[in-house]
């Protein structure tokens, strides 16, 4: 197919366009990876600016040596594959129910949910409530508050109603099949890509998750990956600044460099278990975000 000057002109502009927006995204990801196994003065100085320079995997040896990094990963496992676990439990079903055309009331109960995305009781109210339940210092604590947002529901709805017609949810309860049969049998199996996304939002949510364990978590032993590396990257500064106040010149140098090595080692450590398992999901995300875009 012969293409005009201005269609060339315009895919060459397309094409352009995108590898400036591929390098810009690449390329602090190749930094801070660079810079995790680079000598800190090579990086400070700016000499390193794409490739390792003076390669040294001292920062990863600190990391990966503190039993607590260890204590956070499993906790943060354990909080991401249970919350998800609840998330998708109280969504779907939900979701389901709020796109079946019989069900009465449900433009009320939709009122009710989107009213509930305007407002919140704040920050104080949030901490008595789990106080008061009796879900401090507990994994609770962290999985529960969260399990389930308004905008989840209302795009699952969506898939739902217009990925699974009505007339095959009819022609199933023709055939004998119960309302839950329906939805374990029939909508679930079709609904893998939304599954897919909504399971990868809140699991992301759920691996950054800081403020909520420092709110109402006290016991180290259930405290969370990310907050176990906050703590290390504030106590490097504050040690920095404690020498820095004393002196101790050749301390502070030693400790500056340390903090540098931990710093973009802690990075690579916390985003590269997420980074390893968007690849197996993409074909998934990639057709559940692109709900409510026009079919031919």
């Amino acid at each position: 197919m012969n293409r005009s000057l201005s269609d060339r002109m315009f895919v060459t502009f397309n094409f352009a366009f995108t590898l400036i927006l591929l390098a810009v995204v690449l390329y602090p990801l190749a930094y801070i990876l660079s810079a995790s196994i680079s000598n800190p003065l090579a990086v400070n100085s700016g000499q390193m600016w794409l490739w390792p320079k003076g390669i040294t995997f001292e920062g990863y040896a600190r990391v990966f040596q503190n039993a607590e990094i260890w204590m956070g990963f499993r906790n943060t496992l354990l909080y991401t594959l249970l919350g998800t676990a609840i998330h998708l439990a109280i969504l779907l079903p939900c979701a389901f129910a709020m796109s079946r055309k019989d069900m009465r009331g449900r433009s009320v109960i939709l009122v009710f949910l989107l009213v509930t995305m305007f407002f919140n009781g704040g920050l104080i109210p949030n901490y008595l409530l789990i106080k008061n339940l009796g879900m401090m210092d507990s994994w609770l604590a962290i999985v529960l508050p969260n399990a389930i947002g308004i905008w989840s529901i209302i795009v699952t709805r969506t898939f739902f109603t217009m990925n699974i017609p009505h007339e095959l949810q009819e022609a199933a309860e023709i055939d004998g099949c119960h309302l839950f049969g329906v939805f374990l049998r029939i909508a679930l199996p079709l609904a893998g890509p939304i599954i897919a996304v909504m399971s990868l939002f809140h699991a992301v949510g759920l691996w950054n998750q800081y403020f909520a364990a420092m709110m109402y978590l006290s016991d180290r032993s259930l405290f969370p990956l990310q907050l176990i590396l906050r703590e290390i990257l504030i106590l490097q500064e504050m040690n920095t600044t404690m020498l820095m106040n004393g002196d101790q010149l050749d301390s502070l140098a030693e400790q500056a460099r340390i903090s540098d090595i931990l710093k973009y080692a802690v990075m690579i450590v916390s985003a590269l278990p997420l980074l390893i398992v968007y690849p197996f999901l993409q074909r998934f995300f990639v057709k559940g975000v692109l709900i409510g875009s026009l079919k031919g």
